[in-house]
């Protein structure tokens, strides 16, 4: 018999599944990546371009990611 902490696990696994499952469905690769990033207008890494639908640079989207997660 599952007790309250093995539902509420398997609850935060099933929540996580789904929400990586969006996040990749959200990931646009098949658009062209920005050359300068959207937020500081600095260039964007032609190694960072490569992953296609990229428009801004890696520390503008991480405190992008930040500033969303708070949200």
């Amino acid at each position: 018999m599952a007790d309250w902490f093995d539902r509420a696990q398997a609850y935060e696994e099933r929540d996580r599944a789904q929400a990586l499952e969006a996040a990749l469905r959200r990931a646009r690769t098949d658009l062209p990546s920005r050359e300068t990033c959207l937020t500081c207008d600095e260039p964007i890494p032609a190694e960072r371009q490569a992953f296609g639908g990229v428009i801004r640079c890696v520390p503008c989207q991480t405190l992008f990611e930040k500033f969303e997660a708070q949200r």
